[in-house]
């Protein structure tokens, strides 16, 4: 087991002050996004080793099949397949997907073989990898996931009273459902003039109007408010608003468009970075690409809701096979928890203190501190507080379709 020193990523839409808040350090006044544990080369965490620091993913560079273990290896290559985050927004992120498994390996050969560099701004595939993910809010999350039906996208544009709307709006009544998705969300990445500022105008006066709509429409001027001019802002309005209270899970698979607004969570992903952007960004955006790859189905967002085992652990299900993410609230009476599995795993504190014992090493975590451990090495766990684990599923737990777990009042 080893602890895991991790840097803090700073991108405009980070909180100043949710990861100092959590990790009990005091903020420097610039935004702070998100602290990455895993082994991507983008940002690896690090690891003592040999009497000094070294980045993770060389460790396990060194030593695959002792620190993935025989049967991880087989199955993803030798590689972590997970990455965890802790994320802070405090504005929203771009509006954005990730391509599945097939359009990424493609992607990423089809710009290798055009000469693009890796860490070239406008690449859009930067590693042949897919990336499905799962936030847990750790305090109030809000979000926009999914299309909403065509029908309810037009009730939305008629009730902002924008007369320019209207032709979006007939079309989108007129359907058929995919194709009016489309049109719609196309057209509005390349508005007429004036369109994203009259709307600007109207959502800010819907959010301080009673209705059906007043909560979604605060959200879509918060966006407005925060990317000025942004055709996202547009597009923005044809994704379902989603609050989060903590411990809700929100999954995101490929081609699913979304766009995280504020608040503090733990992620979970497949290790890529791999996004495509249209709007609500000063970084790349390749709308054509982002158009080729979304996938226009309305539908309600997946939340996965964690399933109690008889051991106390909460485990979050996911149909995916790159990660299995659980939670374990210890109250300070139990014995200590065995935390044993063939594959490696992550281990991160959020809340109160939990002791972690590995076979050489032991560390008391604090909110937004971490451990790594090879697999096959048991970790027992004991103290007051919360832990989240990260690993990967054993073979025979063969990954199935999460129902999503409704909850009306807060899907707009």
């Amino acid at each position: 087991m080893d602890r895991l020193h991790t840097s803090v990523r700073r991108y405009a839409w980070g909180s100043t002050t949710a990861l100092p808040d959590l990790t009990g350090e005091a903020p420097d006044g610039t935004p702070q996004a998100e602290l990455w544990m895993g082994a991507h080369p983008v940002a690896p965490s690090l690891v003592e080793r040999a009497g000094g620091l070294r980045p993770l993913d060389e460790v396990i560079a060194a030593d695959p099949a002792g620190e993935l273990g025989d049967a991880l290896l087989r199955r993803f290559g030798p590689r972590l397949p997970f990455l965890v985050k802790l994320l802070a927004a405090d504005a929203p992120l771009s509006l954005q997907v990730h391509p599945d498994a097939a359009q990424a390996a493609a992607g990423y050969a089809r710009e290798d073989a055009e000469g693009v560099p890796l860490d070239a701004p406008h690449r859009n595939y930067r590693d042949a990898q897919h990336k499905p993910e799962m936030v847990v809010a750790l305090g109030p999350f809000e979000g926009l996931c999914g299309f909403r039906p065509p029908r309810q996208c037009a009730d939305l544009l008629d009730a902002l009273g924008v007369a320019e709307l209207a032709g979006f709006s007939a079309g989108l009544r007129a359907g058929p459902g995919e194709r009016a998705l489309r049109e719609a969300f196309s057209a509005f990445l390349a508005p007429p003039p004036g369109l994203v500022a009259a709307v600007a105008g109207a959502l800010a006066t819907a959010a301080g109007r009673p209705g059906p709509w007043r909560e979604a429409c605060a959200a879509y001027d918060r966006v407005a408010r925060a990317r000025p001019g942004d055709p996202g802002v547009l597009a923005a309005l044809m994704l379902r608003y989603v609050r989060l209270a903590p411990g809700e899970a929100l999954f995101l698979g490929a081609g699913v468009p979304h766009a995280y607004l504020r608040g503090l969570g733990l992620e979970v992903m497949a290790a890529s970075d791999n996004v495509l952007r249209c709007g609500l960004t000063g970084k790349h955006v390749d709308v054509p690409e982002l158009l080729r790859v979304v996938r226009f189905a309305a539908g309600e967002p997946e939340e996965p809701r964690p399933v109690r085992g008889g051991d106390g652990e909460e485990v979050y299900p996911v149909p995916v096979d790159d990660f299995r993410l659980s939670r374990l609230v210890l109250d300070g009476r139990s014995g200590a928890r065995a935390l044993h599995g063939d594959a490696p795993q992550i281990l991160v504190c959020t809340e109160g203190r939990v002791d972690v014992a590995g076979v050489a090493e032991q560390a008391a975590l604090t909110p937004g501190r971490s451990v790594y451990a090879p697999a096959g090495e048991e970790v027992r766990a004991s103290g007051r507080g919360t832990l989240f684990r990260v690993t990967v599923p054993a073979p025979a737990a063969a990954p199935t379709p999460v129902p999503a777990l409704r909850r009306k009042l807060n899907r707009h």
